[in-house]
């Protein structure tokens, strides 16, 4: 779909005062466009993070785990099997161990995409006394493990939740806790803490800060000699991005620190082996690496493979396990794009069966039984990104039941209305969860047009036909002067994501010369500003007109030991 390219609105008055606080001219446009209104909000030192004692539950997490940790009680990690699981796993377990843990007492599971499902079920938790656990700890997930928190009481087990979903919803629309001994969670009722969107790798980051606290109080040690925590960055920023949560001021400033710590050399062997494998230069990390080069590297483990793979390769101290590692998640990488290239073209097909004279529904809902639960979520959001429409994509799972991952489009709360479909046909969604933007469910084969149905109705009441035109937001056209080497690197010193999108821009250009390269990417030679400039369009093969309005980002393209300022394009209108 051809989206309607808008210029996002640039407050004087804050480019101004951004400007005269010292703030380059060019970052003072991007930055007061996109909220930002004083150089305060830029300031990303560690001091400035909201502090721990505001997220509810810190505290009494804090004491539950030195406790634990007192008393030389197993701990047993309860992960998921993304990179913010997995991150968060690593976090925790790193943290643990510098905070004074007993040798051989900090295990973790993780469960099996296809055979276990999701969270703290109660099969996990037979999984984890294997271990003898005194303590279960869940990292990015555990709000909706009613079942699991039961059974893992039933066997005399204290249970800490550290999650950042959704909770579940009663008939009464009111979110309903899980009966564990401590849940840290920012949208839990009665939390306070200003970062909702932050990760679960930092949700667990903070509960390590907190128990740093009250081994202080208990003299475990000084602030002087206490354990520095700092450097379990480089896992948080990686997974906040890779999570594509809203990189709100408190979130870039755990990027940005993360970021600073990589880019001095001062990073776990797996981070360091997984920049290598990726062929990207950790002296010259950005955010995009983490969401585009190491994070996909990381899901695929659990997409197609075992998330411990990953896991143990964030946690290994050794440089040559640590590389080796990271090939093989690179390997599995190859093959999840291969299964996702494969199912995107079934995808396709279906949707010319759904859509004979190409009218897009409200909503897309596909299933094939050839298609690969691990990359459901993928193909997903690309069919999501080429139709602006919420999408779910289910694959029969282990159990014979549908798993669906889902992607939705501002305007259209995915979780939320798979909730309605509960209340409306109850029984139908045998599980469910997520956020606005990206949800999951499983459901019976013989529901699938039930949900189908479901989710068309809701969409058509919810969804009002501006919000089904997709709108790309630009930063305006650039200047001239900002066009060179030095603007790139400039812009990639800083950390864009979810909700502070890295910029934008779009200019009128006459089209020189335009050729396929590698037979599906458009290469353009167009004048600007009265010079000729390289762009390319990825995944793109139609020709453009020979005047034209792109909108596009800058890169620099490096060959043979050349490197020159590249138009990387988006989008034409």
């Amino acid at each position: 779909m051809t989206p309607q390219i808008d210029i996002r609105d640039v407050p004087p008055r804050a480019s101004w005062a951004l400007e005269q606080a010292g703030v380059h001219p060019l970052l003072a446009r991007l930055f007061a466009a996109r909220g930002i209104r004083s150089q305060d909000e830029l300031d990303d030192g560690l001091a400035r993070l909201i502090p721990p004692a505001e997220l509810l539950g810190t505290a009494a997490a804090a004491r539950l785990l030195a406790d634990t940790l007192d008393a030389g009680g197993h701990i047993v990690m309860v992960a998921d099997y993304d990179c913010d699981g997995a991150t968060a796993c690593a976090v925790a377990l790193r943290g643990l161990a510098m905070l004074g843990a007993r040798p051989g007492t900090l295990h973790y599971v993780v469960p099996d995409r296809a055979v276990h499902g999701y969270g703290l079920t109660p099969t996990i938790v037979d999984l984890a006394m294997e271990h003898r656990p005194a303590l279960l700890v869940t990292v990015d997930n555990g709000i909706a493990s009613h079942a699991g928190i039961e059974r893992a009481h039933e066997l005399g087990l204290r249970v800490l939740v550290t999650d950042h979903h959704l909770p579940a919803m009663d008939d009464a629309g009111q979110p309903t806790l899980p009966a564990a001994d401590v849940i840290v969670n920012p949208n839990q009722p009665g939390c306070s803490f200003a970062s909702k969107a932050i990760a679960g790798v930092g949700v667990m980051f903070y509960v390590l800060l907190a128990l740093r606290a009250e081994l202080r109080q208990r003299d475990r040690f000084d602030a002087a000699g206490q354990p520095r925590l700092d450097a379990l960055l480089d896992l948080v920023a990686l997974g906040t991005v890779a999570d594509v949560v809203k990189l709100d001021t408190n979130n870039r400033r755990l990027v940005a620190q993360g970021l600073r710590r990589i880019r001095a050399g001062r990073m776990q062997p797996g981070i360091a082996a997984l920049f290598a494998a990726a062929g990207r230069d950790p002296q010259r990390a950005s955010a995009m690496d983490f969401g585009f080069s190491l994070g996909p590297r990381l899901n695929a483990a659990g997409r197609l493979a075992d998330m411990t793979i990953g896991i143990t390769c964030l946690l290994t101290d050794d440089g040559t396990q640590a590389a080796e590692l990271a090939r093989l998640l690179d390997s599995i990488n190859r093959e999840r794009r291969e299964v996702e290239a494969g199912m995107r073209e079934q995808a396709e097909l279906l949707l010319d069966a759904l859509m004979p004279e190409g009218e897009v529904p409200p909503a897309v809902v596909l299933f094939d039984p050839e298609f690969h639960e691990g990359v459901v979520g993928i193909v997903a959001g690309r069919l999501k990104d080429r139709l602006h429409r919420p999408t779910f994509v289910f694959a029969i799972g282990a159990d014979g039941l549908l798993k669906g991952s889902g992607r939705s489009i501002p305007g259209f709360h995915l979780r939320d209305a798979l909730d309605l479909i509960s209340k409306r046909q109850p029984g139908i969604l045998k599980r469910f969860g997520g956020h606005s933007m990206a949800a999951g469910c499983t459901i019976e084969q013989a529901d699938f047009d039930d949900f189908d149905h479901a989710l068309q109705t809701i969409a058509e009441e919810w969804l009002e036909p501006a919000a089904l035109q997709r709108r790309l937001a630009t930063d305006g056209p650039l200047e001239a002067r900002w066009f060179d080497a030095a603007t790139v690197a400039l812009l990639d010193e800083q950390v864009w994501g979810q909700a502070f999108e890295a910029p934008l821009f779009v200019d009128e250009v006459d089209v020189l010369r335009q050729r396929l390269v590698g037979e599906r990417h458009l290469k353009l030679s167009v004048r600007l500003h009265d010079q000729v400039r390289d762009a390319i369009w990825f995944g793109r093969s139609e020709p453009v007109a020979d005047r034209v309005r792109l909108a596009y980002r800058l890169s620099l393209d490096t060959w043979q030991g050349q490197a020159r300022v590249q138009m990387v394009v988006e989008a034409a209108g």
